[in-house]
């Protein structure tokens, strides 16, 4: 080919850092994308429902499974003696996490049996004949109640220190000191749970799962059974949503289904009912925070002692971890001299909760901005001069070390944050806010301007690596797998978008294959935000390793020397001659080239040491802004979003396109976390926020009216992550934190902005009207 006509092809239509469109938003819009239940069902598949507690926390006296096991289309009735294996599915080993309940309940709706039918309605009209006779326990389902009768842990606490925080408050010329609680939050994917079991020979079977973790469920299935790891394979082709709720909570399902599959010799389908599924699934863990803050005159933190005490539910699950990264976060962009920060993991008779987008993270962030806007009302300055006065310093300044004793050396949170100021017109509009407050008799306004520091990387060390598997095929086109899954965050877009730019292909020559434990072994969960970063760079991994080998033989056939040799789009150029890139594989398959490579990449540099609370457990951290404007009725304490402003930062974006999705995204998920979403139990345990009929999550009509979003595209990551990018999938959800100290504002009014409102989150109508008659009679 002559070099005229390399000119007219010297481009590829998707290479890394374009705005190319989700691989699969058609076929979700056209509702053509397959989920497991859209599955072909194998011949004689049998269907699976659960029978559930009703009791918070009892020992059980009987059970009398009769009426279950001759009602209509029933096969088989499950209970914990059948599990063959171990009956436990606890993520942490710890073996406080039953398959089915034995003995005792500890959660109102805890699995205590499975039925399996010819039909899912059949199961589950069963299910609801079994008569248990209990003996009541006393039960503390909220973290005042724990703390009030024993305060049990589920897990080991954290301490961070720093300094000496007791004796920097007693010096410090001002203090406040206060507890705010920051409530849970439902994952309310659009697919809830579901596994599909298929009995093979031997101890085989295969496990269709909707999971962020298929490697987990592999092993909890075959712990389950009693088999080894390699008889049980896990497939996952897409969720329709996790946000960290399918990290462990898929387990469960996925263990029932595989027992009754290899019990009965029949494919198993085990998908609950929307109520069932939120009653017996963790969620977002909610806290009380207690803080201690010293600070000057001029809003200068001094020290900051603070206890995060956690509703984790019944066992441990990932309530460690997570309660380690509040404390994390709990500092969000700010320096505190001398600090002390406390976890308090509670173990209650709820759900056990469990791993939702930010992990912990959101909670601890906060708790630290609550003690930012507590001292702006102290002094009656605008909260965001005290945050600017907080910030982490410059790198080679004495202001970078966080708690954890890890340097920040990467900020440029003030760069965002300044940015944003003047892009938002902030300050124009804070003084347009404050005057119209004064003349305005009901509807009251707010704006906040809040920044985000989030640490990218699993604290769990060990989980920072990651697998991929490319093969090259004779015809040039090119087959992908690699541990992560796609939840419809764009991670498999994004991966290929690597594999299509690394040889200098066309997007469409790359194919996406389910993630599968038969091809990549021990793979970490898709979470942490840490998908893109570690697939990704496994990919690329894997790539290099073909290429080469492709450039060796190249070298040899056409003898040129190896920086001859280029690939370019579409092609690879060898010397002067430019070789289709198709034909040049099909070459190097008949030359005998190894066109196949398993990749593999370690996140470098991060080390914890969790029992002296030191190390650097993140590789980098991700920034971000955001100025939200609301509107309150003062008489009602109903409200609206007015103006959204956002500025974050994704590093180099590996795909602008869906990273803007993923910020726009995050952004209402948090806000409805801090607004909508609330949680209840009753006084017998029960969760009554268990339906979309009584659990608000935002409408396209909550978005802000008006909503702008930008990503900071002068940023480069300064860690030779894939393509310089950053993380994108939890850091913008605590942009939210915005709307929550908008509010905050809005009620302040009504007082003359003399006194901090202290809302508690979610910040409902009822309690911004709370709030606003407490001020009023201050």
């Amino acid at each position: 080919m002559d070099k005229s006509a390399f000119e007219e092809r010297k481009t590829i239509s998707a290479p890394m850092h374009a705005p190319l469109r989700h691989d699969s938003a058609h076929k979700h819009v056209a509702g053509s994308a397959d989920y497991i239940d859209d599955m072909p069902e194998p011949e004689g598949t049998l269907h699976a429902a659960l029978g559930m507690s009703d009791r918070a926390h009892a020992e059980i006296i009987s059970i009398d499974l009769s009426a279950v096991r001759t009602a209509p289309g029933v096969v088989w009735v499950m209970t914990g003696a059948d599990v063959p294996g171990s009956n436990d599915i606890s993520p942490t080993g710890r073996n406080d996490e039953p398959v089915l309940a034995e003995g005792r309940v500890e959660f109102h709706g805890q699995p205590v049996f499975a039925v399996i039918a010819t039909t899912r309605e059949a199961a589950r009209k069963a299910a609801r004949l079994a008569k248990i006779e209990y003996r009541d326990l006393p039960h503390f389902t909220d973290v005042t109640d724990t703390l009030a009768n024993g305060a049990a842990l589920v897990t080991d606490p954290l301490t961070l220190s720093r300094g000496d925080a007791g004796a920097a408050l007693a010096a410090s010329p001002r203090r406040i000191s206060g507890e705010m609680r920051v409530g849970g939050q439902d994952h309310f994917y659009l697919e809830g749970h579901i596994a599909l079991a298929i009995p093979g020979e031997d101890d085989d079977v295969t496990v269709w799962s909707s999971t962020q973790h298929p490697s987990e469920v592999q092993h909890m299935v075959s712990h389950a059974l009693g088999i080894p790891s390699n008889a049980v394979t896990v497939q996952v082709r897409r969720m329709g949503g996790g946000f960290g709720g399918k990290e462990t909570q898929s387990n469960q399902f996925a263990a029932i289904a595989a027992i009754a599959a290899k019990r009965l010799k029949r494919a198993v389908k085990f998908r609950p009912d929307r109520d069932e599924d939120m009653t017996a699934t963790g969620k977002r863990h909610d806290f009380l925070v207690s803080y201690d803050a010293g600070f000057d005159d001029d809003g200068r933190i001094q020290a900051v002692s603070a206890n995060y005490a956690a509703r984790c539910g019944f066992s441990s699950d990932l309530s460690g971890p997570v309660t380690d990264r509040a404390l994390f976060h709990a500092d969000n962009a700010y320096f505190y001299p001398h600090v002390r920060l406390t976890s308090q993991p509670l173990k209650t008779h709820t759900v056990s909760n469990t791993a939702f987008r930010g992990f912990g993270g959101p909670q601890g962030m906060v708790g630290g901005e609550r003690i930012i806007e507590e001292i702006a009302y102290a002094l009656g300055k605008d909260p965001l001069e005290i945050r600017k006065t907080n910030f982490y310093g410059e790198p080679g300044s004495d202001r970078v070390l966080t708690p954890y004793h890890q340097p920040v050396e990467d900020n440029i949170v003030a760069r965002i944050v300044d940015e944003l100021e003047r892009s938002s017109d902030y300050q124009a509009r804070r003084k347009a806010i404050l005057d119209f407050n004064a003349n305005s008799r009901v509807i009251r306004k707010g704006i906040a301007l809040t920044p985000v520091k989030f640490g990218i990387s699993f604290t769990a060390t060990w989980y920072n690596q990651a697998g991929a598997l490319v093969h090259v095929y004779q015809d040039g086109s090119i087959h992908l797998n690699h541990g992560g899954t796609e939840m419809g965050q764009g991670l498999f877009t994004k991966v290929a978008q690597v594999l299509a730019d690394a040889f200098q292909v066309d997007i469409a020559s790359v194919k996406i294959t389910a993630t599968t434990t038969a091809k990549v072994p021990n793979t970490s969960a898709t979470a942490a935000s840490s998908g893109s970063d570690l697939n990704g760079m496994a990919a690329y991994d894997a790539a290099r390793q073909i290429k080469e080998r492709l450039v060796a033989f190249a070298a040899e056939k056409w003898a040129v020397a190896p920086e001859d040799i280029a690939f370019v789009p579409h092609h690879v150029r060898i010397g002067q001659t430019l070789v289709p890139f198709a034909d040049f594989i099909r070459q190097a398959y008949m030359a005998r080239v190894q066109l196949s490579a398993a990749g593999f990449y370690k996140t470098p540099k991060i080390h914890w040491d969790r029992a002296k609370g030191m190390g650097s457990p993140f590789y980098y951290f991700a920034y971000g802004a955001a100025v939200s404007e609301v509107s309150i009725d003062t008489l009602t304490g109903e409200y609206q979003v007015d103006r959204v402003d956002i500025l974050h930062d994704v590093g180099r974006s590996l795909n602008p396109a869906i990273d803007k999705g993923q910020v726009e995204g995050a952004f209402v998920q948090g806000m409805g976390w801090l607004t909508t979403e609330e949680l209840w139990w009753d006084d017998k345990g029960r969760l009554r926020t268990h339906a979309p009929s009584t659990y608000k999550i935002p409408l396209a009509s909550d978005r802000p009216k008006i909503f702008n979003v930008r990503l900071a595209e002068w940023s480069e990551n300064a860690e030779p992550t894939i393509g310089r990018s950053k993380a994108v999938g939890e850091p913008p959800f605590m942009l939210a934190i915005s709307v929550l100290e908008a509010l905050s504002m809005a009620a302040a009014s009504v007082a003359g902005y003399k006194h901090c409102p202290r809302l508690d989150a979610p910040a409902t109508p009822e309690r911004v009207l709370m709030a606003v008659e407490r001020l009023r009679g201050m």
